[in-house]
């Protein structure tokens, strides 16, 4: 999968998680941890490590004035918490919608970068 594939459905979970996160305070359930929580968080922290790899190569690559791999780093980590955190209605809301803006505010950044990086690719090879 391409790095801006998964950076686009890293995205889209963050969204996915803020919506899961409204529904099950409005739900007022917890949910079940084998049947629900885990494979959902195994799935989306798979992506995380293969994400982080193809991030910090490409930050090396391409060595971006604004992107580094502790702000990858980061973002991997923050999401492994807000993922499992998003499943239960006791997550302190301030914390988590802080942290589920913040690695969004990071994933978009990178996503631009990357983009702009292939749209710079493309017009050298033009040339």
């Amino acid at each position: 999968m391409l790095l801006i594939q998964q950076t686009s459905i890293l995205i889209d979970e963050c969204e996915k998680c803020v919506a899961r996160f409204w529904q099950m305070r409005e739900e007022d359930r917890t949910p079940d941890f084998f049947a629900e929580v885990k494979p959902h968080a195994d799935t989306i922290h798979q992506l995380l490590k293969e994400w982080q790899q193809e991030a910090n190569a490409w930050i090396q690559k391409n060595k971006p004035k604004y992107m580094h791999s502790g702000q990858i780093a980061s973002t991997v980590e923050s999401m492994e918490q807000f993922v499992v955190q998003s499943f239960y209605k006791e997550t302190s809301k301030k914390r988590f919608l802080d942290a589920t803006h913040s690695t969004s505010y990071t994933l978009n950044n990178f996503y631009r970068l990357v983009k702009e990086g292939q749209t710079d690719a493309i017009e050298k090879t033009d040339d």
